[in-house]
């Protein structure tokens, strides 16, 4: 491929609004166009990049037994009734009609379409266990997209669907894609790629992990234990809370507070430390809007996730008025409406004397201790890790929050898509059964970019060879100079001769600097400079985008330096 006629421009200036480096650099380097919010064009050379990453991913899943298929982008509104999905999921799901006032939607996950199209397939247990996977476009309606190509509305996604007839099968599977997702991280280059236990959210399953790239710019916090080998997702990760009972308990007391609604306030007026006072955060069920009150320790912020878990059901944060029955600023446990559903954090436990709204305008309770004034208290964990927070592994206070961005995740999602969509099969003795599906996913896109986060200079991209657009980069400086052109054409026709993949710069006019500058954020591992100055000493430059590497080749010798540092650098990716 010759430079001059790749499609897409680069540029020096940063894009104003490109908030993380791996954006910015990829619209500087003519990989991709935005069209609308969340929304991208791809252009070559980022095409280049996501097609190999998808091979492989296709090598990977084909190695254990996947088969490829395609599922429809726009489905029947039907499907997703059928499993109960059309109307518990909120506004990411795009629906509409079509002209035949028929109800659709746009494809954000295929679960639904997985099993619409086995079900009639698998009706025999002889016919399992088997995975389908598909690599697709698909459209969610993300409130907040941001990031370039990590936080889209449009995205190309690798899902996987496979089918049991036993838990144990899933299980042994499951590990079979466990350990096929980290030779597919490790091909593309990022080995660093952690594994942390999740929630399931919307997917549903009983068991799920997601695969982490640690990187400041990740949406996810990661609880990492720096003692053990513990690591969750934040929304997954257990808090474990000592409170050291100090056997000081005292009478139930109602306190006139003024004008002090926030823990901060409330503890400063009456002189007590955040670690005894009890805080509320309000929500609302959406089927009913009806109130559900989470309760922690006054130093720890409510897990929504884990909420919504308990509850069983979505909510949103509440809206307070006159007629609510509760007193925003003043909620606490004890005395609180029948109208209400509380829940008490973990966090709460062994706290002999608490600070808590009297759930009357003005007034908190101090002297609150939740066993003797509530009876038959359940403490449920509901609260988010913080920062130096005990293990719940090794028991240790050794746990640290990092950021991380998910590059890809797996589920074991039980019966839940089989058994509301009434898929079955008939076992050696007839009785019939609901498989057991497990759910794959990695992002096309998104990996791209992470790649990029992780791997690049204040220059561009540090593209792995696995995944970089052209092996080779071949500057040609100067190309109205005679010899200088004979010998790069020469080079660049013997490496295509040799299936290398090469990218060819001899653009007339261009200097030095603004080859070097366009290459850099091209990105390519191997780079290859032909000028007048080194073929006056009858030799070529090679290097490598990282710096690692930097030679002198005598130029009859050139190519084969090149072929032999492109297999050093594929090795050094598969050791």
């Amino acid at each position: 491929m010759k430079l001059k006629h790749l499609v897409g421009q680069r540029f020096k200036e940063r894009p104003a609004d490109c908030v993380i480096d791996s954006h910015a650099l990829m619209v500087r380097g003519g990989y991709m166009k935005y069209v609308g919010n969340g929304i991208f064009s791809e252009f070559p050379v980022l095409r280049r990049v996501t097609s190999k990453i998808e091979a492989i991913i296709r090598e990977e899943m084909n190695a254990i037994e996947g088969q490829e298929v395609l599922f429809p982008v726009v489905m029947p509104a039907e499907l997703w009734e059928e499993s109960g999905r059309y109307q518990s999921i909120g506004s990411e799901l795009v629906r509409f009609s079509d002209r035949n006032r028929s109800k659709l939607v746009l494809g954000m996950t295929h679960e639904e379409a997985a099993v619409h199209l086995v079900r009639e397939f698998g009706q025999s247990y002889q016919q399992y266990p088997f995975m389908i996977y598909q690599i697709q476009r698909k459209f969610r309606d993300e409130a907040r997209p941001r990031a370039g190509m990590i936080r889209v509305r449009e995205f190309t996604m690798k899902d996987a669907y496979s089918f049991h007839t036993s838990q144990e099968d899933l299980e042994q599977y499951y590990k079979k894609c466990y350990d096929a997702y980290n030779k597919i991280f490790k091909r593309a280059g990022v080995p660093e790629v952690i594994t942390v236990a999740s929630d399931s959210g919307m997917m549903g399953g009983s068991l799920s992990h997601e695969y982490m790239l640690l990187n400041e710019v990740g949406e996810d916090s990661i609880v990492l234990c720096t003692e053990c080998n513990y690591r969750a997702n934040m929304e997954a990760a257990d808090n474990l809370v000592e409170n050291v009972a100090k056997n000081d308990k005292t009478e139930l007391c109602c306190i006139e507070t003024p004008d002090c609604k926030t823990i901060e306030d409330v503890c400063a007026f009456l002189k007590s430390d955040v670690e005894s006072s009890c805080k509320a955060v309000v929500y609302q069920k959406n089927i009913d809007d009806a109130f559900v009150v989470a309760f922690v320790r006054g130093d720890y912020e409510v897990n929504e996730t884990k909420l919504r878990n308990f509850i069983g059901e979505e909510l949103h944060p509440a809206e307070i008025t006159e007629d609510s029955p509760i007193v925003a600023g003043y909620i606490g446990p004890y005395g609180i409406s029948d109208q209400v559903t509380f829940v008490l954090d973990t966090s709460l436990k062994g706290i002999d004397n608490l600070v808590a709204g009297a759930n009357k305008e003005g007034y908190h309770y101090t002297g609150l201790n939740l066993e003797r004034d509530l009876c038959n208290v359940t403490y449920v964990d509901i609260a988010k890790v913080k920062e130096n927070g005990i293990c719940p592994c090794c028991k240790k206070p050794a746990l640290t929050i990092k950021r991380g961005i998910e590059v890809g995740n797996i589920f074991q999602l039980g019966t839940k898509y089989t058994e509301s969509m009434n898929m079955q099969y008939v076992d050696k003795e007839g009785v019939q059964h609901y498989p057991i599906m497990g759910c794959y996913g990695i992002g096309v896109g998104r990996l791209a970019a992470s790649v990029c986060e992780a791997k690049h200079d204040e220059y561009g991209p540090i593209w792995p060879i696995s995944i970089a657009p052209w092996e080779v980069h071949i500057c040609c400086i100067r190309p109205d100079d005679e010899e200088t052109k004979q010998v790069a054409d020469a080079l660049y026709e013997e490496l295509l001769r040799n299936k290398v993949e090469v990218i060819y710069d001899d653009r007339d006019g261009i200097r030095g600097g603004q080859m070097f500058a366009d290459a850099d954020l091209i990105g390519v591992p191997v780079r290859v400079v032909v000028s007048p100055r080194n073929l006056k000493e009858g030799k070529v430059e090679i290097s490598t985008r990282d710096k690692s590497v930097s030679m002198m080749a005598d130029v009859a010798e050139a190519g084969t330096r090149i072929r032999e540092l492109i297999e050093r650098l594929y090795a050094e990716i598969n050791q």
